[in-house]
């Protein structure tokens, strides 16, 4: 995997870096070793580059086990202090803030879902390895628990690919799923759904592309995530959600 050493924190402005660190530095106690602003920079390096705690350690002139339990006690702070970078907004500014290729069929759009791949080394533990894979569940089970259906209001629009089957728990707030036509027992589509899915997919590929972004951009994503940097059940929604805010502080991927 290559490593942009020229952009190493994934910050694109320095006056946001300093904004980032003041909100978060006050929740974190200073180090013997190590500096809020250096723990503060390892941390972001760790995400941004998915350089091995060997590497970090090597390079901030400080032993192996403190690369990681800083990156625990980091993370914990970081997760907490920009949970309001990723937010819901209400509709009337949902509206205002919409882009152009939304608005001719998809104006009351509120969401687009989909769904990535996060890896973790494989336990040699069988319980715990077993308690691995009953994490896995169809997209249906994600959405039910994801509480996505607590932040819908009426007439809402989804929209989402044919795997997501949720049409069910959004009709319980009259809200709508929008998802591409299913070829099931058709030779072919008729015109108006071969259209309707064209339309639906030129819009849907947002979704795709800012997942892409996120994990282009915060490497520690791509990789496989070694047990040890997995201290609770709650460390790798963290390392999302810290990489989902910081994406958000950057240029939108999508032009107006």
């Amino acid at each position: 995997m290559p490593i942009n050493m020229d952009d190493p924190l994934g910050i694109p402005e320095w006056a946001i870096f300093l904004a980032l660190f003041n909100l978060v530095s006050p929740t974190l106690a200073d180090g013997s070793k190590l500096p809020k602003t250096s723990a503060f920079i390892m941390f972001l390096m760790k995400l941004r580059l998915n350089l091995c705690d060997q590497d970090i350690a090597y390079r901030f002139g400080i032993h192996r086990t403190t690369v990681s339990r800083n990156f625990q006690r980091v993370l914990e702070a970081t997760a907490i202090r920009t949970s309001h970078l990723i937010k819901w907004p209400d509709r009337e500014t949902l509206r205002q803030t919409m882009p152009t290729s939304f608005k001719r069929f998809f104006k009351k759009c509120c969401v687009i879902i989909d769904c990535t791949e996060v890896f973790m080394e494989r336990p040699s533990d069988l319980l715990a390895s077993a308690q691995c894979v009953g994490g896995r569940m169809s997209d249906k089970e994600i959405v039910e628990k994801s509480q996505l259906m607590e932040h819908l209001l009426p007439r809402d629009i989804i929209l989402a690919d044919r795997g997501f089957l949720c049409q069910d728990y959004a009709s319980l707030v009259m809200a709508e799923v929008k998802t591409p036509p299913f070829t099931k027992g058709k030779r072919q589509l008729e015109k108006k759904e071969v259209d309707w899915s064209r339309e639906l997919s030129a819009v849907r590929i947002h979704i795709e592309r800012v997942i892409g972004v996120v994990k282009q951009k915060y490497t520690i994503l791509q990789g496989v995530l070694p047990l040890s940097l997995i201290s609770d059940e709650n460390t790798i929604d963290n390392i999302v959600k810290v990489c989902c805010g910081l994406v958000n502080l950057c240029p939108s991927v999508i032009s107006q």
